[in-house]
Protein backbone atom coordinates (compact mmCIF):
# COMPACT_ATOMS: atom_id res chain seq x y z
CA UNK A 1 0.00 0.00 0.00
CA UNK A 2 2.83 2.43 0.88
CA UNK A 3 4.69 1.47 -2.32
CA UNK A 4 1.64 2.26 -4.45
CA UNK A 5 1.23 5.67 -2.76
CA UNK A 6 4.87 6.50 -3.40
CA UNK A 7 4.51 5.43 -7.01
CA UNK A 8 1.42 7.64 -7.44
CA UNK A 9 3.25 10.54 -5.82
CA UNK A 10 6.26 10.04 -8.10
CA UNK A 11 4.03 9.95 -11.21
CA UNK A 12 2.19 13.08 -10.04
CA UNK A 13 5.45 14.95 -9.42
CA UNK A 14 6.85 13.85 -12.78
CA UNK A 15 3.80 15.10 -14.69
CA UNK A 16 3.65 18.32 -12.68
CA UNK A 17 7.30 19.00 -13.40
CA UNK A 18 6.91 18.17 -17.08
CA UNK A 19 3.96 20.56 -17.35
CA UNK A 20 5.92 23.31 -15.64
CA UNK A 21 8.95 22.74 -17.88
CA UNK A 22 6.82 22.33 -20.98
CA UNK A 23 6.26 26.07 -21.30
CA UNK A 24 9.93 26.87 -21.91
CA UNK A 25 10.83 28.11 -25.36
CA UNK A 26 13.84 26.26 -26.70
CA UNK A 27 16.08 27.95 -29.30
CA UNK A 28 13.88 31.02 -29.86
CA UNK A 29 13.91 32.59 -33.32
CA UNK A 30 12.79 36.21 -33.34
CA UNK A 31 11.79 38.63 -36.07
CA UNK A 32 11.22 42.14 -34.73
CA UNK A 33 10.05 45.56 -35.89
CA UNK A 34 10.68 48.65 -33.80
CA UNK A 35 9.07 52.09 -33.84
CA UNK A 36 10.28 55.08 -31.85
CA UNK A 37 9.00 58.65 -31.73
CA UNK A 38 10.87 60.93 -34.09
CA UNK A 39 8.87 64.17 -33.74
CA UNK A 40 8.51 66.05 -30.46
CA UNK A 41 6.43 69.02 -31.59
CA UNK A 42 3.15 67.11 -31.70
CA UNK A 43 3.92 64.54 -28.97
CA UNK A 44 4.54 65.00 -25.28
CA UNK A 45 6.35 61.70 -24.75
CA UNK A 46 8.79 59.42 -26.50
CA UNK A 47 7.24 56.07 -27.36
CA UNK A 48 8.94 52.77 -28.21
CA UNK A 49 6.78 50.06 -29.80
CA UNK A 50 8.36 46.65 -30.34
CA UNK A 51 6.48 44.03 -32.32
CA UNK A 52 8.08 40.61 -32.59
CA UNK A 53 7.34 37.18 -33.91
CA UNK A 54 8.58 34.26 -31.84
CA UNK A 55 9.02 30.66 -32.95
CA UNK A 56 10.40 27.99 -30.68
CA UNK A 57 12.20 24.78 -31.61
CA UNK A 58 9.75 22.82 -29.43
CA UNK A 59 6.68 24.57 -30.99
CA UNK A 60 5.51 26.15 -27.73
CA UNK A 61 2.81 28.78 -28.26
CA UNK A 62 0.89 31.30 -26.18
CA UNK A 63 3.70 32.00 -23.77
CA UNK A 64 3.36 34.64 -21.10
CA UNK A 65 6.15 37.05 -21.94
CA UNK A 66 7.38 40.18 -20.20
CA UNK A 67 9.61 43.00 -21.40
CA UNK A 68 12.07 45.06 -19.39
CA UNK A 69 13.57 48.39 -20.45
CA UNK A 70 15.90 50.13 -18.00
CA UNK A 71 14.24 48.51 -14.98
CA UNK A 72 10.67 49.20 -16.11
CA UNK A 73 8.77 45.98 -16.83
CA UNK A 74 5.52 45.43 -18.74
CA UNK A 75 3.73 42.32 -20.01
CA UNK A 76 3.93 41.58 -23.73
CA UNK A 77 0.57 41.47 -25.51
CA UNK A 78 -0.28 38.85 -28.09
CA UNK A 79 -1.23 40.35 -31.45
CA UNK A 80 -4.75 39.19 -32.16
CA UNK A 81 -5.28 37.11 -35.27
CA UNK A 82 -1.63 36.20 -35.71
CA UNK A 83 0.31 33.22 -34.51
CA UNK A 84 3.33 33.76 -32.29
CA UNK A 85 3.33 37.57 -32.58
CA UNK A 86 3.62 39.85 -29.60
CA UNK A 87 3.79 43.59 -29.00
CA UNK A 88 5.16 45.69 -26.18
CA UNK A 89 5.35 49.45 -25.75
CA UNK A 90 7.11 51.89 -23.45
CA UNK A 91 6.67 55.64 -23.08
CA UNK A 92 8.30 58.36 -21.03
CA UNK A 93 9.25 62.03 -21.24
CA UNK A 94 11.55 63.03 -24.10
CA UNK A 95 14.39 63.97 -21.76
CA UNK A 96 14.23 60.60 -19.96
CA UNK A 97 14.50 58.68 -23.26
CA UNK A 98 17.09 60.65 -25.26
CA UNK A 99 18.68 59.44 -28.47
CA UNK A 100 20.81 56.33 -28.13
CA UNK A 101 20.85 52.56 -28.08
CA UNK A 102 18.37 50.70 -25.90
CA UNK A 103 17.94 47.02 -25.19
CA UNK A 104 14.53 45.52 -24.45
CA UNK A 105 14.97 42.23 -22.62
CA UNK A 106 12.17 39.68 -23.06
CA UNK A 107 11.52 37.16 -20.29
CA UNK A 108 9.31 34.12 -19.84
CA UNK A 109 7.51 33.45 -16.53
CA UNK A 110 10.55 31.94 -14.79
CA UNK A 111 12.97 34.63 -15.91
CA UNK A 112 10.52 37.39 -15.03
CA UNK A 113 10.12 35.91 -11.55
CA UNK A 114 13.88 36.03 -11.08
CA UNK A 115 13.99 39.59 -12.40
CA UNK A 116 11.27 40.80 -10.01
CA UNK A 117 12.95 39.08 -7.08
CA UNK A 118 16.27 40.77 -7.88
CA UNK A 119 14.53 44.14 -8.25
CA UNK A 120 12.79 43.76 -4.88
CA UNK A 121 16.12 42.97 -3.24
CA UNK A 122 17.86 45.86 -5.07
CA UNK A 123 20.28 43.41 -6.69
CA UNK A 124 21.96 43.71 -10.08
CA UNK A 125 19.62 42.38 -12.80
CA UNK A 126 22.14 42.25 -15.66
CA UNK A 127 23.12 38.67 -14.79
CA UNK A 128 19.58 37.34 -15.14
CA UNK A 129 19.22 35.46 -18.41
CA UNK A 130 16.49 36.74 -20.70
CA UNK A 131 14.78 34.69 -23.38
CA UNK A 132 16.12 37.17 -25.97
CA UNK A 133 16.80 40.87 -26.47
CA UNK A 134 15.56 43.40 -29.02
CA UNK A 135 17.82 46.36 -29.76
CA UNK A 136 16.32 49.81 -30.30
CA UNK A 137 18.31 52.50 -32.08
CA UNK A 138 16.51 55.71 -31.14
CA UNK A 139 17.58 58.79 -33.09
CA UNK A 140 15.82 61.10 -30.66
CA UNK A 141 12.72 63.21 -30.96
CA UNK A 142 13.57 66.24 -33.07
CA UNK A 143 12.00 69.64 -32.59
CA UNK A 144 11.52 70.45 -36.26
CA UNK A 145 8.99 72.80 -37.80
CA UNK A 146 5.34 71.81 -37.98
CA UNK A 147 5.38 72.75 -41.68
CA UNK A 148 7.64 70.56 -43.80
CA UNK A 149 10.48 72.12 -45.78
CA UNK A 150 9.06 70.89 -49.11
CA UNK A 151 5.86 72.83 -48.51
CA UNK A 152 7.76 76.03 -47.71
CA UNK A 153 9.86 75.71 -50.90
CA UNK A 154 6.75 75.05 -53.03
CA UNK A 155 4.98 78.05 -51.50
CA UNK A 156 8.04 80.24 -52.12
CA UNK A 157 8.13 79.04 -55.74
CA UNK A 158 4.46 79.98 -56.23
CA UNK A 159 5.08 83.47 -54.76
CA UNK A 160 8.09 84.04 -57.05
CA UNK A 161 6.08 82.85 -60.08
CA UNK A 162 3.17 85.17 -59.14
CA UNK A 163 5.48 88.17 -58.77
CA UNK A 164 7.20 87.44 -62.10
CA UNK A 165 3.86 86.93 -63.88
CA UNK A 166 2.49 90.14 -62.35
CA UNK A 167 5.60 92.12 -63.40
CA UNK A 168 5.36 90.71 -66.96
CA UNK A 169 1.68 91.69 -67.19
CA UNK A 170 2.49 95.28 -66.12
CA UNK A 171 5.27 95.52 -68.73
CA UNK A 172 2.98 94.31 -71.51
CA UNK A 173 0.18 96.71 -70.57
Amino acid sequence: MVGKSLLNLAVFLFFSASLAWGDKCLSPKVQSKVYSTSESILSSQTVFVVEFGLTCKNNVENLNLYADLNGFSVPATRVEGSRGKYQVSFSDEHKKLPSGQYSVRIFDDDGFGELRKAQRLNEDTSGIASLFEVKISHSGASRSFIVQTEFVVALLGIVVWYLAFNAKSKLQA
